[in-house]
């Protein structure tokens, strides 16, 4: 049996399954952990042309973190180039299920002008954004001219008090995660058509270009550490690896499609890091859980003692594999966008020489930091659930 071409095509109908995940988290998996409030520095309204952020700010100097996060986070448009009237703007769909229902529009129907206005009208509610995410707008705006309410928590920080409705919108991410979808189905099908076509003979094409990477999954990360029974987890380790090297490439491409920090979202990197989990999970054996529950050759009240511990390591893992991989792409981005804002920082252009080509640098070391992270979190599930199918010696 030729394994390979089984495995791209086990691939493809996982990154169909992949989409759905994607496109569930997507959907504003924010919208139900934040549904509360959330905090806000002061009274700024974020958005393309966010003229209300900038009240003021122009005599403080650059605000270099908002500026940051303003382009790691996530949003409900693209900046292709420029803002405004000088520039190009992709608007993505707005679906929002409020008290009324469904309600659906595009984030073009939030209009930005000079006096800070953010307000969109639908089905006669009306919706502002603020901090990239969407609430009920109040009646009318305040002397900052925000839509939205704010308290001050005991901290000394500000939250916003508007209810919010429940955010399915396609965002920023959820639209490169799709592409990337896309383009990772139409690949393995043209992959696994060249291991039908020329099964036994030399790739070719498309084939030629991956079979290297496909051998290197299956020989450097399953079979050393999931043994013979490496290809029942081929298919999940194949679209793993993929998923998250292609996204980790699409996100150092700084125009559309790229430009999304699909990798460098804790939501996106739970989900994958919960699927590892679930595996190891329902398909450790009895001796997997015979050490966990009552380690042999262990004194009695240390098997009690360490129980909870154990149970407790079975946690830490995922979530160990949900912030490395967020944390590392998250940290890559904001380096990169701290050494360009040298130059404003300074407000020079001597500064900009050694500015640009220390951003470049580190964007190179991006690249590999793309596909190391995609190895890292790629073998480390291999291992979690090598450990957890081991058989007993």
């Amino acid at each position: 049996m030729d394994y390979n071409r089984v495995f791209v095509s086990k691939v493809r109908r996982l990154i169909v399954v992949f989409a759905l995940f994607s496109v569930f988290l997507g959907f504003r998996t924010t919208a139900f952990a934040q549904a509360d409030s959330v905090a806000a520095q002061g009274h700024e309204v974020s958005a393309p042309v966010a003229h209300a952020e900038e009240h003021g700010k122009e005599e403080k100097g650059f605000d270099i973190t908002s500026f940051i996060f303003h382009h790691i986070s996530d949003s409900h448009f693209f900046t292709i180039w420029g803002h405004g009237d000088h520039g190009l703007t992709l608007h993505l769909p707005i679906i929002l299920w409020t008290d009324n229902g469904l309600v659906t529009f595009s984030s073009s129907a939030f209009q930005f002008d000079d006096a800070g206005k953010v307000v969109a009208e639908k089905n006669g509610q009306r919706f502002v954004i603020a901090h990239n995410k969407i609430y009920y707008a109040n009646a009318a705006a305040d002397a900052h001219g925000s839509y939205v309410s704010h308290v001050t928590d005991e901290k000394g920080e500000e939250k916003i008090t508007n209810a919010r409705p429940l955010d399915f919108s396609v965002t920023k991410n959820v639209f490169s995660m799709l592409i990337s979808i896309v383009v990772l189905v139409i690949i393995f099908t043209a992959v696994a058509a060249g291991y039908r076509k020329r099964a036994g003979k030399s790739p070719k094409g498309v084939q030629s270009f991956f079979e290297p990477i496909i051998l290197f999954v299956r020989d450097d990360i399953a079979r050393p550490n999931l043994g013979h029974k490496y290809a029942a987890f081929m298919p999940y380790l194949l679209t793993v690896f993929f998923f998250i090297w292609f996204n980790n490439m699409l996100g150092l491409v700084p125009f559309f499609p790229g430009g999304a920090n699909v990798t460098g979202n804790i939501a996106l990197t739970a989900v994958l890091a919960v699927i590892t989990y679930l595996i190891t999970t329902f398909k450790g054996n009895k001796h997997y859980w015979k050490h966990i529950f009552w380690m042999p050759g262990v004194p009695v009240p240390i098997k009690i003692f360490l129980i909870p511990l154990e149970l407790m390591g079975t946690l830490t893992k995922p979530i160990a594999l949900a912030i490395r991989l967020f944390a590392n792409i998250t940290a890559g981005h904001i380096l990169v966008m701290s050494l360009l804002c040298l130059i404003f920082i300074f407000n020079s252009y001597a500064v900009a020489p050694a500015s640009i080509f220390f951003a470049v640098f580190i964007g190179l070391i991006e690249f590999l930091v793309a596909f190391i992270q995609a190895f890292i979190f790629t073998i480390l599930s291999a291992l979690f659930i090598g450990l957890a199918v081991e058989e007993h010696h």
